[in-house]
């Protein structure tokens, strides 16, 4: 039986009218050995990187479907960790923008990331309160710490010491070992959230922001003891801090066996620096070399204090001590030399405050060699600012060094409209319109005006009439950008506008009651020989409550009006008498739309329903649970009886509303979407969000099947259900689908060895290739090997067993393999030592694995050169062979392609 409707697909097609989230954060990254000149921000699921001297867009990393919730480059600069809104890590080389590695171990949003100074590790915290350390190189979970009982703000890693230090929202800071694995010092100085951290000092003063203005400052000593006798350091416990004292406080840590927290570290609060600003921390962060501490509110300004060095310091206290020598010889008093030490504002002192244009939602600052600082802020209203601060000046005025906002607008798009051609997109917020080009998705004009509420194209495509919050109409000029008139509509907001179908006027309802028509008309304008385009005020249809949307019939015999009473009456154009009245929605309906054949009529509502209606007696045809939360926007496809919602749910639905099923939602925004704008020809959907994000969406050639789209609902529904393991991972759908794909090549393998045992001569040859299939379907899974073996069944593990060691002879994948050994052996120790079979395979693996890992130097070379360029790279602020790493990324490209269409034939 074949089908008896073909619906076609709609996808995305582009994301446009946004600069960066205010979501995540922002991070100076470098491109091409150039640090401080460009930024990563979030935008939505992605990641750009915009050149802040150039204000242009280099690079787009693209994401899945979740946003983007915090961003940390790495400490060579060349890869970038992202972390999600559903706990996913991904890390992205910034040379070829490619996701390399995947993490997956957290429940909810990542909330910190952060490298260790060598950037073999990686730690994330949560909205989960879980922090789990990842090993980057073998793309693994280490260990997963648990302690925090509110969600984890800050994450820091500390370099001489194998520590760690986070914060969270439970006020609490602790310290773990990473050693043991176990949290050995919990600081509880702080009443209130603890909103971030940073290290100053060389590691050896830790910084908090709280709920207050108040920045306090701990000291950290650092205590080492070592059990072991051989080694001199063994015979003492050493404490790095300056002002210790010698054996009295050594034996006191001696004697505390019982208290474990006190061999590590001493942390000890020591003052407090105050905030000029009153509410709470949002950023707090240091630069690389810890002299530079920065941190903000919820407000607009950016406090930036320098730390002195312990030249500095000693400087200070020498010329601290020559003025006290001075006065007491000057007051002939003879008394004994006190010591003179200096305060914690005078440690710390205060460079400047950087005010913004706009609140501030997440900073970054480097320090380069010559002593200038680079900031660059992420700003609340789609903007990004970077600032240039001299620290050699007297006094120090930060200048801004460049500004990117033509990407998209300051606040939240409220009405969209597409010009007659399908070229052109008109995006309107509260402080200007913009108009689009579909193709490029280049913002071509940008003209000042009001708070938009409504909007359309003026036959022609030449000028853009607006409806204001303000009751205003305003008309612009394409051409020159202009604005060519101004109108007082209405007495309250233009909610709506319409185009009449004959193209000679327009119609638009108000809050104040009021339903006026408007035409169009040539007048001649004083400044100029020529005629312009003028509006006049024909009729005005009285209501008793206020306008929310008005709608034409195709043959501009009706008009459909809904009011604030939650009806939509319907009125005859000609005599405006009325005709219908459309009851049943339990809130006012908000938008509607009549189909271009003009029998049907769809009302969306505030009480999440949609309404389809016949046009002819105004009876009810089915009423649709269409949205999680208000139905904000309704349009029907040209020339059909399809339809679009957009609703507060974030979510675009369409719709038959001949058979009132639902055909396919268009999953993308994040936040509420506020409306949506159809193409005359009906391939393009773009929408508008509070999330800042425009959307394209394009009418695909593929035919879609509701019941596999049904399917792939019941699919998600199940794996978000899914309990995860107790790993540093969690089951997903790549790890099922991988697990599938090791199955497979197994039961292939088995197939194909029965069919060649008769062929004696080219089973071997076969053999070794079946094998290098099966271990290619393997590496296209390191991140998530442990998952995908654990749900592989032990009926395959013998003959998985037996391929190991069968393989590991070739000399190839040996880190791998032995991976994949060591976990199945851990997995299913029991069942393996049990199996008489497998006794002679494990001795061999014993012997062989160890053998080709000692003999493996290939690894611990290539460390060692990594290892060698980061110095380099380090030394010289350059990219140490940037060209023969982009070929070789272009080749790695290829090569994967390839495999991949190996296993798509496989």
């Amino acid at each position: 039986m074949g089908l008896t409707r073909q619906y076609l697909r709609y996808g995305p097609a582009a994301l446009f009218g946004l600069v960066a989230s205010a979501r995540g954060n922002a991070a100076l990254v470098g491109l091409r050995g150039e640090r401080g000149r460009c930024v990563a921000v979030p935008a939505c699921e992605h990641v750009f990187v915009w050149d802040t001297r150039k204000g242009e867009k280099v690079l787009i990393l693209k994401g899945l479907k979740q946003e983007v919730s915090c961003l940390c480059p790495s400490p060579d600069g060349l890869n970038l960790a992202v972390g999600y809104e559903d706990g996913s890590i991904r890390v992205f080389n910034l040379l070829s923008g490619e996701a390399n590695i995947t993490f997956n171990g957290h429940k909810a949003a990542v909330t910190a990331l952060q490298y260790d100074h060598l950037g073999g590790r990686l730690v994330s915290g949560s909205k989960d309160t879980d922090v789990i350390v990842w090993d980057v190189i073998n793309e693994s979970g280490l260990y997963r710490l648990r302690g925090h009982k509110d969600a984890v703000t800050q994450v820091l890693f500390l370099k001489e010491k194998n520590l760690l230090v986070t914060s969270g929202k439970d006020t609490l800071v602790k310290w773990w070992d990473l050693d043991t694995q176990h949290c050995f010092k919990t600081l509880v100085g702080h009443r209130t959230e603890v909103w971030g951290m940073a290290l100053i000092s060389e590691e050896k003063r830790l910084i908090t922001g709280s709920a207050d203005s108040e920045l306090r400052v701990w000291d950290i000593t650092y205590i080492q003891e070592v059990k072991d006798p051989d080694e001199p350091e063994s015979k003492k416990i050493k404490e790095s801090s300056p002002g210790a004292e010698g054996n009295t406080e050594e034996d006191e840590t001696l004697e505390m066996d019982e208290c474990p927290e006190e061999r590590l570290i001493k942390c000890s609060k020591v003052g407090s620096i105050m905030r000029e600003g009153r509410d709470r921390v949002v950023t707090l962060a240091a630069d690389r070399t810890g002299k530079i501490l920065a941190c903000h509110g919820t407000d607009s300004v950016l406090e930036v204090f320098s730390v002195l060095s312990e030249e500095e310091i000693q400087k200070k206290l020498e010329k601290k001590m020559k003025k006290a020598k001075k006065k007491a010889k000057q007051n002939s008093e003879e008394e004994p030399e006190r010591s003179v030490e200096l305060s914690l504002q005078e440690e710390i002192q205060r460079v400047t405050n950087i005010r913004a244009s706009s609140k501030i939602k997440s900073f970054d600052l480097i320090l380069s060699p010559k002593g200038e600082l680079k900031i660059v802020l992420l700003l609340q209203n789609n903007i990004i600012e970077s600032y240039n601060l001299n620290l050699s000046a007297q006094v120090p005025q930060a200048v801004r060094a460049s500004k990117i906002t033509i990407g998209g607008h300051r606040s939240d798009v409220r009405t969209l409209a597409f010009s007659s051609d399908n070229i052109a997109i008109l995006s309107a917020a509260a402080e200007s319109v913009k108009i689009w080009n579909r193709s490029t998705l280049q913002c071509i004009r940008t003209m000042d005006c009001e708070y938009a509420l409504c909007s359309l194209f003026v036959p022609g495509d030449r000028q853009v009439i607006i409806g204001t919050k303000t009751g205003k109409l305003q008309l612009y000029d394409l051409a020159s950008g202009s604005l060519m008139e101004t109108l007082n509509a209405h007495d309250g907001a233009v909610w709506s506008i319409a185009l009449s179908p004959d193209q000679r006027g327009f119609v638009t309802g108000g809050a104040d009651k009021c339903v006026k028509f408007w035409e169009f008309e040539l007048v001649k304008d004083e400044s100029s020989v020529q005629k312009r385009l003028s509006m006049k005020h024909v009729r005005v249809l009285q209501l008793d409550e206020d306008v929310l949307c008005v709608r034409y019939s195709p043959n501009q015999k009706l008009l459909a009006v809904s009011l604030l009473d939650c009806t939509v009456k319907i009125f005859y154009v000609d005599t405006l008498k009325f005709f219908l009245s459309l009851y049943g929605h339990k809130l006012p309906v908000l938008c509607m739309d009549i189909s271009s054949d003009g029998t049907l009529i769809a009302t969306g509502s505030a009480d999440r329903n949609v309404k389809i209606w016949g046009l002819d007696f105004g009876d009810c045809h089915r009423s649709l649970f269409a949205h999680d939360d208000s139905v904000m926007y309704l349009q029907f496809v040209a020339k059909s009886h399809l339809f679009f919602t957009a609703g507060k749910d974030s979510k675009i639905k369409q719709w038959d509303a001949d058979k009132f099923e639902h055909i396919q939602t268009l999953e993308g925004h994040h936040q509420e979407v506020w409306c949506l704008a159809l193409s005359p020809n009906g391939d393009y959907v773009v929408s508008a969000s509070h999330d800042k994000s425009l959307r394209l969406w394009e009418r695909t050639r593929e035919p879609l099947v509701l019941e596999e789209e049904r399917e792939m609902v019941r699919v998600s529904y199940f794996l978000t259900s899914a309990n995860s393991t107790g790993l540093a991972g969690k089951k997903t759908i790549e790890t099922i689908k991988a697990a599938e794909r090791i199955m497979e090549a197994i039961e292939l393998y088995r197939e194909e060895m029965a069919k060649l045992k008769e062929h004696k001569a080219i089973c071997k040859a076969a053999g070794k290739e079946w094998m290098r299939l099966m271990f290619l379907s393997l590496c296209f899974l390191l991140s998530e090997l442990e998952e995908s073996l654990l749900v592989l069944p032990f009926s395959y593990v013998p003959d998985l067993l037996r391929l190991f060691n069968e393989y590991i002879h070739l000399g190839s994948e040996v880190e791998l393999l032995c991976r994949a050994l060591l976990f199945l052996l851990k997995i299913h120790f029991g069942q393996i030592t049990s199996n008489h079979m497998l006794v002679t395979v494990i001795e061999n693996l014993k012997k062989t694995t160890i053998s080709r890992v000692s003999e493996d130097v290939l690894g611990f070379n290539m460390a060692g050169l990594q290892y060698l360029k980061r110095e380099i790279e380090a030394k010289d602020e350059v990219t140490f062979f940037a060209d023969a790493t982009d070929r070789f990324e272009e080749k790695k490209r290829k090569r994967k392609k390839k495999e991949k269409m190996v296993l798509a034939v496989l």
